[in-house]
């Protein structure tokens, strides 16, 4: 089972509704494999996964046409994105095995497959959409308050250093005196993806040491944002430099605040039910 977490909300109540569909349908393809009761359940499979192609297209036009809307500097970016994901399930259709056990192997492939795009997509990418309307916002740096305690004293001193990090990425891009920002900022996201994997593998074993339920979510919801670091394009920060970071330094704040508010204060919580 496949949960849409709180840290997948991205503030646009159509988008996160047809995002938790999404959730549901691929759940329910999850369940029918699952199955071994139903005798003709592939065959109840592939409709479902028809259906899901049909409703992530008629998704995936909503949301670039809000996009459009506000004139979303990613919208190009997403397209191509969205276009990848129509292609994998079409290539379903074609490259279907014959056999029960192929096709058994081959759909928990799709399905892992869909699945993890799913959260990478939502978290790496579409969680920028409901925040560009507060860009603003980000003209002043985070400050670690106490409305990002977790409660849990490692957790929160790490949370304090990324906070520092990103605070180094809003002091260059804010220097007027650096002409060129290529090399420091080269560095900082270097610092900042080695810091972040430290600290996702700290809490990670944390969750762990608590037996904590949330722990499945927690790691994709890490996979995708380092997935959206080392995907990150140096060579059009080289080129457009004051956009590029600007666009940068929002979604790194606004990714550590909703994941933090989201996802991580839960993990405290949990501890002190525990």
């Amino acid at each position: 089972m496949y949960y849409f977490t709180d840290d997948c909300l991205i503030g646009v109540e159509m988008i996160d509704q047809e995002h938790r569909e999404l959730f549901r349908m691929i759940n329910e393809i999850h369940e029918l494999l699952d199955n071994d009761i139903i005798t003709d359940k592939y065959d109840y499979i592939h409709g479902h996964l028809e259906k899901l192609k049909q409703y992530a297209e008629e998704h995936f036009e909503h949301e670039e046409a809000y996009m459009e809307q506000l004139c979303h500097p990613e919208l190009e970016l997403q397209k191509k994105q969205h276009a990848a994901f129509r292609e994998k399930i079409h290539e379903a259709d074609i490259r279907m095995p014959s056999g029960n056990d192929k096709q058994q192997e081959f759909l928990d492939d799709l399905l892992k497959y869909l699945i993890t795009w799913l959260y990478r997509h939502i978290i790496g990418s579409d969680l920028m959409i409901g925040k560009i309307k507060s860009a603003e916002k980000t003209a002043e740096p985070i400050r670690f308050t106490d409305e990002y305690v977790t409660g849990v004293a490692l957790i929160d001193q790490e949370h304090r250093e990324l906070f520092r990090i990103i605070g180094e990425v809003s002091r260059v891009i804010k220097d007027e005196f650096i002409p060129d920002k290529y090399d420091e900022i080269v560095y900082l996201l270097d610092e900042m993806k080695r810091y972040t994997i430290f600290h996702f593998a700290d809490e990670e074993k944390y969750m762990e040491s608590i037996q904590y339920e949330g722990l499945p979510a927690q790691k994709r919801a890490h996979d995708a944002f380092i997935a959206k670091i080392e995907n990150m394009d140096l060579e059009q920060i080289d080129t457009h430099q004051q956009d590029t970071l600007e666009e940068l330094m929002h979604f790194l704040t606004e990714w550590l605040i909703n994941h933090i508010l989201h996802a991580d204060k839960k993990i405290g919580k949990s501890n002190e039910i525990g």
